[in-house]
């Protein structure tokens, strides 16, 4: 099933954008299939490997994931080693799997791309004595895990959750509720390549609230220095501010603009200012309606690098644009110009996205939790968890 790879992997899965392949979710042998196929193992060809509860999850990131057409997922029941949890996602250039082999423990299926699949799913299993793990940003105690997955829910920056309830050995953490967070913002990665436009899809928006009268505060010429958390690859400020505004533990950040570098900073305390020509800093937009307009923004002599969907031949960038926002699947795009040094990849509209659902950085077993994920992509929450 192959080697087990880093999730940052579903983010670049290769570093040129500018690939031969067409793509394969649109191509003559895609068909919609969404059974699973119980102790069925589709060996080899891996593209990557990435942790999920269940088969159901594993099935959603391999929709999610541009090449990924089929999966096999190590169930909790596997006991030939001490993989579990393990979403092995997968390619093959006719879309179906080289060999079957019977295997007890595995689960395997295809990918939803062919399906017109709700790219928000809801995700409202529940999982006893498994422990999703993630980027923890907050903790309280609540009566159950029913409440503790409504705080999840209600609480904009988590997107899975984990209770330890009465019977948990440690007693300090008995009812304790873990909200966790991950991406649901695209994060391409970005470098200069001359003749080359990127942008974003304009159908992307962010769920924030409703006060259109406050204003996105940005500093040109400014540093915020220290209390940095992450850095991201980005190409504009605003872009920056979004995925500041997202994380819940950001509290402001800084955009290098030569180097293509979001600095999502953390210190609920101080904030100091300085000058610096090339940077640009600001808040994250926490009440008030944040600025789209970064999705409108088309970045001359830029490459989104990887995660291509397909590609396709248009006349210009704004083309490219609409082609993009139109395709269910497309999150941002990258135009290689009729000036494009070399002419084979000329007017080349490449669509591309990455994974934006929730997704552990890590599943694993833990006696006396409870793990489940934000019930705000469904209809309507379950009345029993």
């Amino acid at each position: 099933m192959g080697i087990s790879l880093n999730l940052l992997g579903l983010l670049s899965i290769c570093s040129l954008s500018l690939s031969q392949g067409k793509g394969v979710y649109i191509s003559s042998f895609s068909h919609c299939k969404t059974q699973h196929e119980v102790d069925v193992d589709f060996p080899g060809t891996d593209i990557t490997s990435v942790y999920s509860p269940d088969a159901d999850h594993c099935q959603q990131l391999c929709t999610q994931h541009p090449p990924c057409l089929f999966f096999t997922f190590i169930r909790d029941g596997w006991t030939r080693d001490n993989r579990h949890f393990y979403c092995y996602l997968k390619s093959t250039t006719t879309g179906e799997p080289r060999v079957r082999t019977p295997l007890l423990g595995v689960t395997s299926g295809y990918s939803l791309k062919p399906c017109s699949p709700d790219l928000k799913p809801c995700l409202s299993q529940v999982y006893q004595n498994v422990n999703l793990l993630g980027v923890g940003f907050r903790t309280l105690f609540t009566a159950d895990c029913e409440e503790c997955q409504r705080a999840c829910t209600q609480d904009s920056g988590c997107q899975f959750f984990t209770f330890a309830n009465e019977n948990t050995e440690m007693e300090s953490i008995r009812f304790k509720c873990h909200l966790k967070f991950s991406w649901t913002i695209p994060r391409p990665s970005v470098r200069a390549l001359l003749n080359v436009v990127s942008g974003f899809s304009l159908k992307i928006q962010m769920g924030q609230q409703s006060d259109t009268g406050k204003k996105n505060k940005l500093f040109p010429r400014t540093d915020i220095p220290g209390g940095d958390i992450m850095m991201l690859p980005d190409a504009s400020p605003q872009h920056c501010q979004a995925l500041c505004s997202a994380h819940p533990l950001c509290t402001f950040f800084s955009f290098v603009s030569n180097g293509f570098s979001c600095q999502l900073k953390s210190d609920p305390n101080y904030l100091v200012i300085r000058d610096n020509d090339g940077i640009t800093s600001g808040l994250p937009a926490h009440f008030c309606q944040l600025d789209n307009n970064w999705v409108k923004l088309a970045h001359e002599d830029v490459d989104f690098g990887g995660s291509d969907i397909r590609y396709v031949l248009l006349d210009d960038a704004d083309t490219c644009q609409r082609t993009c926002t139109e395709d269910a699947l497309c999150q941002f795009y990258s135009y290689v110009t009729a000036k494009f040094a070399d002419p084979a990849y000329r007017r080349h509209c490449y669509l591309k996205r990455s994974i934006t659902m929730p997704a552990p950085l890590h599943v694993a077993r833990l006696a006396n939790v409870v793990s489940g994920f934000t019930l705000r992509n469904c209809v309507s929450a379950p009345s029993h968890v």
